[in-house]
């Protein structure tokens, strides 16, 4: 995160988006001249050891494809298959593996595997590596989640430029089949990466046909029209087939669970070999092939014999799991398509006597690139992409029209047949459903500040000396406070602030150096609008607010890890899930406290002591109090549907609001319908940005596992939000005299902080602060004892008395004297983390429960 901060301060946006397309671009081009040259090298030495010894074809073959399915078994599943359908998981935000580990190993098994003779092209491995190489820059470079898909994009569209030397057509299968995006910034980085990738390939590996086309006559006369229609008809019917059948043999090899995928793929390798010994055409690499059929040399039984084994072959090395992809295969299968309706058209012209002349009817050439288009088009369901590849590998003008209706009415007709993309096809047919790879479905554009901000904020006062302040920024990893007065928000300070500040003023406070009237976003802003701010402040957090109220803060790092989360697939949660919990009335009081205290009714028998508790912190916090009412409703009907009687509910609730208004504390209502009670009081903390919250506590849970019961339970674990539990005494409670155990943290000091507004519930309060220990307590303790005594005193007007024990016990301890010292209430601060422990498990709370009959209650301060 700060690397890629600093370089943006360096370079700025814009040419550090510039650095990662040319970067990608070049990495791309370096991919595909890797795979071309490796491929090609490993296939003239493995011709040249057949010419000795023909069962060495099959033999090699077997070994260079289990070799490879060894290292995708082994090192990187994910690089089986062309690699495309996985790209579009990753840029529909699914959990998919993306990263430099992905790469390398598709780039050394698709070389293995392709150089072993397996029917299956280069370019789609290259469109994956390039992408994966993007994924892992955007993770040495973090940047937001937008950003990072489009520069995934971008290296998917190198990828294909390298791969086919076709820089157009890789923007174009970015747009048509990926990401479907035409902002300003995918487009940008994708033509750039494109043309990089491009002009690395040529340069270093040669022309992606390898063929000279400038020697071959190519055109379009009318009456190839109905030919090349036919071309079209044809590609659509059985690229149709073909992608059916791709399915099928997917299928055929998922039933063979006894084999392993190594093994599947030699299978697949011995195989080809065995038919490239019966039929040498079949040996070819993808690019001779393709050559020899372009150029018309062949006779049609040739050409109809290449088809039909490129055909098999191809469907048998996809569905074992083999890395390589479909394109080459399909432009393969495609020319062969062309050359033989080409041949039919002629043997046609001369069954009907007809004398054609030179330029009457165009040569085999013409027809078998048009069928490379339109057969890619019939599979891949790129029909504009289709166009484009094939021109550009040509550069052939006359070629456009023949293209144009090729490869239109291939995808017509092929879409009519099996509609949809057959990536988003693979996907499914994976168990991975992709309804969220549209733009309106995009879980990113749902998010708001509320989804990703951190509700727990640590602030500073405006009245606060600068030497503390520095104080505070040393003991703190955060380079920036939100700074608060009367619990609003009026500024911010940062590092900055204070290292620029006069360091003589001692006296001087952080309203003389903080940024006034900071710029916030509400907890509803889009995650679009945070980032828009970040970018253009050029800032690091943004505090959220409701009004003036301090509620959040959002950083780049909450961002980045939500996407993280997302990415990891952390963020889902298993099993069947409880609808959420349904609004059917509710009321509002003015918004005038500085936070907000969260109140659970539920029984009208305790619901007095609960209030009468809650308001005292209110009051003394300056708090307004939300009160819920949860009616539960069965699981068989949803909470939005069930008609619930209110009466009971509005009484209850009413009978806050009076309280609230006699104590001068705004008070707001609702009561909602749920299946269970414990989640929607998560929601309620959520929505409504709870600072505190007041629950009851039965005397002893019946539930095995359980400490206070299944709602509370789940309230201490999960809300974000400081807790108070009150379990009633066997008396009614006076509130006079009170026990607190001591031990340190943050929970006893949470406990401490509220003492005061608890104490005020009686008239004539007497505390005793005890210090438990199973040794002889030391000075240390005594001293701390004896401070926290001070400190409280100077609080409240009322006597505080310090005592120390020595008992191996700690519950017994705390039962004991407060039976011996007549106390009605124990206040407890699970304060030292064995005590904590303890608490957590049940031994204090529940041997207190037991064995007193004061009232308890229980603290727990959430962790920052």
């Amino acid at each position: 995160m700060n690397l890629s901060r600093r370089l943006r301060q360096l370079m700025g946006h814009k040419r550090v988006a510039i650095a990662e397309a040319c970067l990608i671009g070049v990495v791309s081009g370096l991919a595909a001249v890797f795979l071309k040259q490796g491929i090609g090298w490993l296939t003239q030495w493995r011709m040249d050891q057949v010419d000795h010894a023909w069962y060495l074809l099959p033999v090699m073959g077997m070994l260079g494809a289990w070799g490879a399915g060894w290292l995708v078994q082994r090192f990187a599943p994910e690089a089986s298959g062309s690699g495309i359908p996985r790209i579009k998981a990753v840029l529909a935000h699914k959990a998919v593996a993306l990263n430099l580990r992905v790469a390398v190993v598709k780039l050394i098994t698709t070389v293995m595997a392709l150089g072993a003779g397996l029917s299956l092209g280069r370019q789609g491995p290259t469109v994956q590596v390039g992408a994966a190489l993007a994924a892992q820059l955007s993770r040495w470079v973090p940047t937001s989640p937008e950003y990072r898909q489009q520069l995934i994009a971008a290296g998917a569209a190198a990828g294909l430029a390298a791969g086919f030397n076709a820089p157009i057509a890789g923007v174009l299968f970015v747009v048509e089949e990926l990401l479907q995006d035409f902002s300003g910034l995918t487009l940008g980085s994708a033509i750039l990466a494109s043309f990089i990738g491009a002009v690395v390939s040529r340069l270093l590996g040669g022309q992606g046909l390898n063929l000279s086309i400038s020697t071959l006559q190519t055109g379009v006369m009318v009456q190839d029209l109905p030919f090349l229609i036919l071309v079209g008809a044809l590609a659509g019917l059985l690229g149709a087939l073909f992608s059916r059948g791709l399915f099928v043999s997917l299928a055929f090899f998922r039933e063979m669970t006894n084999v392993s995928i190594p093994w599947r793929i030699g299978l697949v390798g011995l195989i080809t070999g065995l038919v490239g010994v019966l039929l040498p055409v079949a040996a070819q690499d993808n690019t001779g092939l393709r050559e020899f059929l372009v150029t018309g040399s062949a006779s049609w039984q040739i050409i109809a014999i290449a088809f039909v084994v490129e055909f098999g072959l191809t469907l048998l090395a996809y569905g074992s799991g083999a890395p390589g992809g479909i394109f080459a295969p399909a432009l393969i299968l495609g020319s062969a398509l062309g050359c033989l309706v080409s041949a039919g058209a002629i043997t046609l012209h001369d069954w009907a006597g007809l004398t054609l002349t030179s330029h009457g009817f165009a040569n085999a050439t013409t027809y078998a690139l048009t069928g490379m288009g339109a057969f890619f088009s019939a599979v891949t369901r790129v029909p504009i992409t289709a166009i484009v590849i094939v021109f550009e590998m040509t550069a052939d003008f006359n070629l456009v029209l023949p293209l144009m209706i090729g490869s239109g009415v291939a995808y017509l007709i092929a879409d009519r047949i099996s509609p949809g993309s057959i990536y988003t096809r693979l996907l499914a047919w994976q168990g991975i459903a992709l309804a969220s790879a549209t733009p309106t479905s995009n879980p990113w554009a749902d998010l708001t500040a509320d989804d990703l901000m951190q509700r727990r904020v640590e602030t500073l006062a405006s009245t606060m000396p600068l030497p503390e302040a520095v104080q505070a920024f040393s003991r703190s990893h955060h380079r920036g406070f939100p700074v608060l007065d009367n619990g609003k928000l009026v500024g911010i300070v940062t590092q900055s602030d204070l290292s620029n500040a006069d360091r003589s003023q001692d006296h001087s406070t952080l309203a003389s150096i903080m940024t006034p009237h900071p710029v916030t976003v509400s907890p509803e802003a889009s995650l679009t609008q945070v980032l828009h701010l970040l970018n253009r402040l050029k800032v690091s957090r943004l505090p959220v607010t409701e009004g003036s109220k301090l509620v959040g803060i959002i950083t780049r790092g909450d961002i980045i890890r939500a996407e993280s989360d997302q990415i990891s697939g952390k963020v889902a949660e298993i099993g069947p899930q409880a609808e959420p919990s349904y609004v059917v009335y509710q009321t509002r009081g003015p918004a005038t406290g500085r936070g907000r205290l969260l109140l659970p009714l539920s029984d009208p028998i305790t619901a007095h002591l609960l209030l009468q508790t809650a308001i005292a912190i209110a009051r003394a916090h300056h708090y307004e109090l939300e009160c819920v009412h949860v009616v539960q409703v069965p699981r068989s009907a949803s909470p939005a549907e069930v008609r619930v009687d209110l009466k009971p509910s509005q009484r209850l609730l009413s009978q806050a609001e009076h309280w609230g208004q006699k104590a001068g504390v705004s008070v707001h209502t609702q009561i909602r319908t749920a299946h269970e009670v414990g989640q929607p009081l998560l929601e309620v903390i959520k929505e409504r940005h709870i600072d505190l919250m007041v629950l009851g506590w039965q005397r002893q849970t019946q539930t095995p596992g359980r400490v206070f019961g299944v709602i509370v339970d789940t309230i201490i674990r999960q809300a974000p939000c400081d807790v108070v539990l009150l379990r009633p005494g066997i008396r009614p409670p006076n509130f006079q005299n009170w026990l607190v155990p001591m031990a340190g943290g943050p929970n006893v000091q949470r406990a401490l902080e509220l003492l005061p507004s608890l104490v005020d519930l009686h008239t004539k309060p007497d505390i005793r602060l005890c210090h438990v220990s199973a040794k002889v307590p030391s000075s240390t303790t005594q001293r701390y004892l004896n401070q926290a005594t001070q400190r409280l005193q100077s609080r409240i007007q009322a006597p505080v008395n310090p005592v120390t024990l020595c008992h191996p016990q700690i519950a017994e301890a705390v039962v004991n004297l407060a039976e011996q010292t007549h106390r009605d209430t124990i206040l407890l601060g699970a304060s030292r983390e064995g005590l904590l422990s303890q608490v957590l498990h049940g031994n204090i709370p529940v041997t207190i429960a037991q064995h007193t009959t004061c009232t308890v209650v229980l603290v727990r301060r959430v962790s920052h």
